[in-house]
């Protein structure tokens, strides 16, 4: 099985080449046949050029350019429609993510799962200078989402997770521009009735470059996101649950 990373980059010419190198380094030691694509998002940096350079030195790694406006889920929703690999994950730019992490949640996807989802915030999670605000607004989210939808997954905000293509697929049409994909993919696929496993990551805040999640723009864009999943959950009647056709 071959393993696809989509990375969305704007600006991140100070940190995309070490996240890139890092990750692949590992992948190969892993033996994990795998491509990892970086999606640059209208930077106006020197993103683009690194990742130029990059490809030209590593046939693993691949870029294009974010053919929609200027944001981290149509950046990231550009990488799902390019990836080469039979199960993607979504990591961040600013090296937020673990790539052991990665691999780890490699392992378990090769276990038949449909997806695999990290959070933080269960035993063996972790996070490293998490600012305190938003700390605390990300578990006022989750506990709402988790009541919503009567799960126990208690970091559905969290972007770094993991799909099989066909699971892909399957949550089509996507809706989110913003980082609310990040909460879209898995409520549909809980609610399609996809099977995952939940496995703790780490977060490290980034220590270069600038957080390009805004929380007085996303409020709104989030609730929008949860309610729309929530009423396909409640009146859908099944018609998007796996495997399911409608004539």
């Amino acid at each position: 099985m071959k393993l696809s990373v989509v990375i969305p980059a704007h600006n991140e010419e100070g940190c995309i080449e070490d996240t890139v190198l890092n990750m692949l380094d590992l992948l190969k030691k892993e033996s994990i046949d795998s491509e990892i694509l970086v999606v640059n998002d209208h930077s106006t940096d020197s993103t683009k050029d690194i990742l130029q350079r990059l490809t030209s030195r590593h046939p693993e790694v691949a870029f294009v350019d974010n053919g929609y406006s200027n944001g981290f889920g149509l950046a990231v929703r550009t990488g799902l429609d390019n990836f080469s690999g039979d199960a993607v994950a979504i990591v961040m730019a600013d090296a937020s993510d673990d790539p052991r992490d990665v691999v780890r949640f490699f392992r378990k996807l090769e276990q038949g799962y449909d997806c695999v989802f990290g959070s933080r915030f269960m035993k063996g999670g972790r996070t490293y200078d998490y600012p305190a605000f938003k700390l605390v607004m990300n578990r006022i989210a989750n506990l709402f989402i988790k009541a919503m939808f009567g799960i126990s997954y208690n970091d559905t905000t969290n972007a770094f997770k993991m799909y099989r293509r066909e699971t892909i697929e399957g949550l089509r049409p996507f809706l989110s521009h913003h980082f609310n994909l990040t909460v879209e993919l898995p409520l549909k696929a809980i609610t399609r009735g996809y099977s995952y496993s939940v496995l703790p990551n780490s977060w490290t805040n980034r220590t270069s470059g600038e957080s390009k999640l805004k929380l007085k723009e996303m409020g709104s864009r989030y609730l929008f996101i949860v309610l729309y999943c929530l009423i396909e959950k409640w009146l859908s009647v099944g018609d998007y649950k796996k495997g399911r056709q409608v004539s």
